[in-house]
């Protein structure tokens, strides 16, 4: 196989930069977190291509590299990217306002189903690829070290990148001050609230048309990575120094080759910190550590913005419309915000110290969706502030009918999208529930 799928990397100048450990801290420090007034907002998107005659089986490789070239001539608003398993993202340019973020990416989701349906494709919206077992189309060396790496620890790493997808919402940081939208308060309602997202759009229930015992099979599979950069940084009273430590204490992933050879996969225990301190064959530049910022996947990811990384991709055409309007107005409107933070706070306690998703919280969130009471009662506590926010946020009526009919239709039954899926291919039997 060619490498027709994949973007060029440019490799690392041979004379870059070199940093110490504490231009890491303080770059950072700077740059993930930069604040302000809550003004922009963003969604990336990711999706399955499938063929609907036959849904199940997987489109030969052949048609996806022709789809992904037809893609590619396509004017967008969005950056276009694929992902290893030949998924594609949509990933919305900033917008200033609720309104125009849903107008840019549907605007770009009418071009892409419609070069898609003229080679008789169609986008299909899962957390987890629910019938075909993970396969790696992309050839490019970031992604064969990263397999490589994530190899060791077990099949997780693989399933992750070939057979996931999601909906990103991506939110300014807050303030610097104090106040419902600081950006302290964000990075805590963030790692709360998140898994009330997590439960209330859950959509990955079955692995090779089987349950697998889980409401979010992806989310479960995060949980399962490499915790030095899958799980959340330590919480602690500000989360720039946690994210400063975490990104130097993670493990680094690839040293890229600027002769477009391999990228090696160092040994285990190899942190940036260590990196910089002499542990692989030659220092790290700038632009080795802006590349390991980007192998970092915790559920919130800072990078002068806050990426939430934690919900399935959803069925439907515009289904992925209710996550991104929900967050935004449980995020942007203050009245919403403060009433999210009360609705969630209680889950605090089930949570523990332990990081998402790794922990109860989150694993309950993952594995039972709505049908956890605390998390029904904080998801219908939340969509009902968002509700009221959204006419606020200048949302279309086509957005707050989108969430009015997901309220109805899943939160306010304990249901979510994943059991529709379970309702038609069965319960996980009693004590037979697998890991991801």
């Amino acid at each position: 196989m060619t490498d027709v799928f994949d973007a060029p990397i440019p490799p690392p100048e041979p004379r870059a930069r070199l940093v110490t450990t504490a231009e890491v801290d303080a770059q950072v420090r700077g740059v993930c977190f930069k604040t302000g007034p809550p003004r922009r907002l963003g969604v990336e998107l990711e999706w399955f291509i499938h063929d609907p005659r036959d849904a199940r089986a997987p489109v030969a490789p052949s048609r996806l590299s022709a789809a992904h070239a037809a893609l590619r001539g396509l004017t967008l608003r969005s950056a276009l990217t694929f992902e290893p398993g030949g998924q594609i993202e949509l990933s919305s340019p900033p917008a200033g306002s609720l309104a125009a973020c849903v107008a840019d990416a549907a605007a770009d989701l009418r071009l892409v189903r419609a070069a898609l349906a003229g080679r008789g494709l169609a986008l299909a919206g899962h957390g987890h690829d629910p019938w075909n077992p993970p396969r790696r189309l992309l050839t490019a060396p970031r992604y064969r070290a990263m397999e490589a790496y994530f190899d060791r620890a077990g099949p997780a790493g693989r399933a992750m990148m070939c057979a996931t997808a999601s909906v990103q919402v991506c939110l300014d940081a807050g303030h610097e001050e104090p106040g419902p939208l600081g950006h302290v308060r964000r990075w805590r309602l963030a790692h709360l609230l998140g898994a009330v997202l997590v439960a209330a759009f859950a959509n990955s229930p079955l692995r090779q048309g089987v349950p697998t015992g889980w409401r979010s099979t992806r989310q479960a599979l995060w949980a399962e990575l490499d915790p030095g950069r899958a799980l959340a940084p330590p919480e602690g009273p500000e989360p720039r120094a946690a994210w400063a430590a975490y990104a130097l204490d993670a493990p680094v992933m690839c040293v890229r080759s600027g002769n477009g050879g391999p990228w090696a996969v160092p040994p285990d225990g190899l942190t940036f910190r260590h990196w910089i301190a002499g542990g692989a064959a030659r220092p790290p530049t700038a632009d080795d550590l802006a590349y390991h910022l980007t192998t970092l996947f915790p559920p919130v990811r800072p990078r002068g913005h806050l990426e939430l990384r934690m919900i399935d991709a959803q069925p439907g055409e515009d289904g992925w419309m209710v996550p991104l309007a929900v967050t935004a107005a449980l995020f942007d409107d203050p009245a919403a915000a403060s009433a999210a933070a009360r609705a969630v706070e209680p889950l605090a306690a089930t949570a523990g110290t332990d990081p998402p998703p790794g922990n109860p919280l989150w694993r309950n969130a993952a594995r039972h969706g709505l049908a956890d009471p605390a998390l029904r009662a904080a998801a219908e506590a939340c969509f009902a502030a968002a509700r009221e926010a959204l006419p606020r946020l200048g949302a279309p009526p086509s957005v707050r009918n989108a969430v009015a009919d997901f309220t109805e239709r899943y939160v306010s039954r304990g249901r979510c999208p994943a059991d529709d899926l379970l309702d038609l291919y069965g319960q996980p039997a009693p004590g037979k529930e697998s890991r991801p």
